[in-house]
């Protein structure tokens, strides 16, 4: 996907009102894993996350932060309450993961995370990134293409129940 603004369209998407962005890199560690638990806790007791194209890979204490200088989180009144993962891979950095809190969706905060993402990168002399989106993830897929990404490969996952 671009990460020019005028190509992506966001360079108009502001956080909702009473939320800021945390650029990549400065989040407090301690709020993120709480947030990274809370989100990985509602999205396993809704469709779980064979169902999603993050890779998740928890160690023994059951924590999945492994690098909190990967992340960008938005904040409302001093809570995290969404978050995105940019793995800053040199030929093309890709985004690992976008959520937000359940109670906090459908108010713009995973486009103004990947706005502010993608116009990092773009600022920086990157002109693309990646990203995997699960097709059945109707909100991720509006929110990536609605962006300017387009599909570039596809996986077929062979699942044994």
């Amino acid at each position: 996907m671009p990460t020019d603004p005028r190509i992506t369209g966001l360079g108009s998407a502001l956080p909702p009102s009473g939320v800021t962005i945390v650029p990549v890199g400065e989040a407090e560690e301690g709020p993120l894993r709480v947030l990274d638990r809370a989100i990985r806790d509602e999205v396993e007791a809704a469709v779980g996350w064979q169902e999603m194209p993050a890779e998740v890979l928890p160690r023994p204490t059951g924590d999945t932060v492994l690098d909190p200088s990967k992340y960008a989180v938005a904040t409302q009144s001093g809570a995290y309450v969404g978050l995105v993962r940019l793995a800053a891979v040199t030929r093309q950095p890709r985004i690992g993961l976008i959520a937000v809190r359940s109670d906090q969706q459908r108010r713009g905060i995973a486009r103004a995370l990947l706005a502010h993402v993608l116009g990092s990168l773009h600022r920086c002399g990157t002109e693309t990134a990646s990203a995997e989106v699960n097709e059945s993830n109707e909100a991720a897929m509006a929110l990536f293409e609605g962006a300017g990404a387009r599909r570039a490969s596809s996986n077929l996952e062979l699942v044994l129940r």
